[in-house]
């Protein structure tokens, strides 16, 4: 992945732009592909299958020189950025190995509750991290919550992404419960889930874009 041409701002925008939906899925999977994989694999079907049913109104995209660098999706009601149900997996995949793989994206199903957005974690570009381009995609995730009327930002993180933690912490977010989950470290790579809460205020509304 290109590191951007010195000089270039970091644009955030709303949505996933229109011909950029093989780029935010390769970010997607590049961050979260050893969860994925069990669901999704192998990798190339699993990044074509999120690019087909991207939801392109629930994310939030950090774009350099024209370029998605960064995405954040979210859940709002019953829609969220990676879309795909039951139908679109058993017809990728075949009815014999789709089936279990409904099972393990059951596991990654958040309902909001009402007053509520559910965040669906953050993927950078390896090139472009510590530029504040994280932070950036949060605020504007707080920004949409507001805009929507929501009272507070949820999100899980897991146990063995502390640096992920350490940023939300940085942003407003705290912890309100941790599940354990030992059965999952084997399959899919972590052990405990922690939930955190971020309340949302009339200062995070905005103008929809951030530009640094």
């Amino acid at each position: 992945m290109e590191t951007a041409k010195r000089g270039h701002p970091t644009a955030v925008r709303r949505g996933v732009p229109r011909g950029e939906e093989a780029r935010v899925a390769a970010l997607y999977w590049e961050a979260f592909g050893r969860k994925l994989a069990p669901a999704l694999n192998p990798p190339e079907t699993g990044r074509r299958f999120i690019a087909d049913h991207l939801r392109h109104d629930r994310g939030v995209t950090a774009l350099v020189g024209g370029r998605v660098v960064g995405v954040a999706g979210y859940r709002l009601g019953d829609r969220a950025l990676t879309g795909g149900g039951a139908r679109d997996v058993l017809s990728a995949y075949g009815p014999l190995r789709g089936l279990p793989r409904l099972a393990v994206l059951a596991l990654f199903e958040r309902t909001p509750a009402e007053g509520e957005l559910v965040m669906d974690g953050i993927a950078v570009d390896a090139a472009h991290r510590g530029r504040g381009i994280g932070g950036l995609l949060l605020e504007e995730i707080a920004a949409v919550a507001a805009d929507h009327g929501c009272r507070r930002v949820r999100l899980d993180v897991i146990d063995v992404n502390p640096r992920a933690r350490a940023l939300y912490e940085r942003y407003g977010f705290t912890a309100v419960r941790t599940e354990r989950t030992p059965y999952l470290r084997g399959p899919l790579g972590f052990g405990a889930v922690t939930t955190m809460h971020r309340p949302v205020t009339s200062a995070d509304a905005s103008g929809k874009g951030r530009t640094r």
